[in-house]
Formats: structure tokens, sequence, C-alpha cells
């Protein structure tokens, strides 16, 4: 198999490994087991989740509160927010596959629970850097359509609402990552201490 995984030109030290089902087993009952030299990739995506989702909230709040971090990050913020979107399912399929190879605990399981909570935050994150970037891009100062809205109160309730947001998103995204971080933490080391 490796073998025919080099010919295609598939790196051989990633390997997935597909376990066919029973003949009368749902379509659920599926395994794909990843690994990236001998670790499973969920150990490594986590890595990428617990450092992209608080730099796409910190971008975020710096576009928000700081006119020149906004001018220098410009459609950066979105783009890391997007890369974030992107990990969080992958990385929490992958944990899933791990779940299914490891001994249960009540910390796995929480674990296991707080982890499917990423993503509506993820998602959220990313709709608040998007339209923030397109709010102070083409909406305000001289932008493209900065005409269309030009009542000073609406744009200042418009720019107070959006902040607002963006606090509440960036405040639970990085708190829920930490919290599911934490009982990650747990869940591997409550049984080896």
């Amino acid at each position: 198999m490796e073998g025919a995984a080099a010919g295609l030109g598939v790196d051989a030290r990633i390997r997935g490994t597909f376990v066919p089902p029973a003949a009368d087993a749902p379509c659920q009952a599926r395994a794909m087991t990843w690994e990236f030299n001998g670790l499973p990739i969920h150990i490594l995506l986590i890595h990428f989740v617990v450092i992209v989702v608080p730099l796409a909230g910190l971008c975020t709040v710096l576009a928000a509160a700081w006119p020149a971090a906004r001018r220098r990050l410009g459609i950066v913020t979105p783009l890391i927010a997007l890369a974030a979107l992107i990990a969080v399912p992958i990385t929490t399929e992958a944990g899933e596959v791990l779940e299914e190879q490891v001994a249960e605990n009540a910390f796995s399981e929480l674990h296991a629970q707080l982890g499917r909570d990423l993503l509506p935050w993820a998602i959220a994150l990313f709709v608040v850097a998007t339209v923030q970037w397109i709010w102070f891009h083409y909406f305000s100062g001289t932008g493209r359509f900065a005409n269309r809205i030009t009542s000073k109160p609406a744009r200042l309730a418009l720019t107070i609402l959006l902040a607002v947001a963006v606090a509440v998103v960036v405040v639970g995204s990085v708190y829920t990552v930490f919290v599911i971080g934490e009982s990650g933490a747990k869940a591997v080391w409550s049984t080896r201490v």
C-alpha cells in the first residue's frame, strides 16, 4: 500500500488506514485513522487550532480598535479566521477518530463534547472578521460605498455594534479553545500522573 501511495506522489509518512465495516454495519461504522510519523494527526492539528483561533481573534480586535493595524492587516484578518474555520472541523473529526482508539474516561468524554462546541465560534469569528473588513474597507472613510450611509449616527451605531460583536465572539472563541484544551490535557495526563 505504501509503495502504491509513493507511486502516486503521496508522502509515505502520512498514512490513512481504512477499516472496512461489517456487511450489515451502518455507514458511520467506517473508521479512518490518520498518522504522521506515528502520531495521530489530531495531536498535531490541535496545536494549529490553539494558535490560529486566538491569532484570528487578536487580529480582529486590533482591526476593530486600531486604524493603523486595520490598514496593515487588511484582508489578512479574515483569511486567518478562514484558516481557523477550515482547521476546526478537520481537527474535530480527527479527534473523534482518535477517541475511538483510546481508553475512555470522564475527561476524554468531556473533551470530545466540548470540542464540538468550537465550530459555531469559528464560524462566528470568520463572519465578524469578514464583515468588519468589508465595513471598514468599503463602507467607511473613502471606501467605494462610503456614500451609501450618510448619517453619522447610523455609521457610529453600526461601528459600535460591530465592535461589540467582535468583542463577544473573540472572548467566546478564545475561552472555548482554552476550555477544550484544558479538558484535553486532563484527558491525557489524568491517567499518567
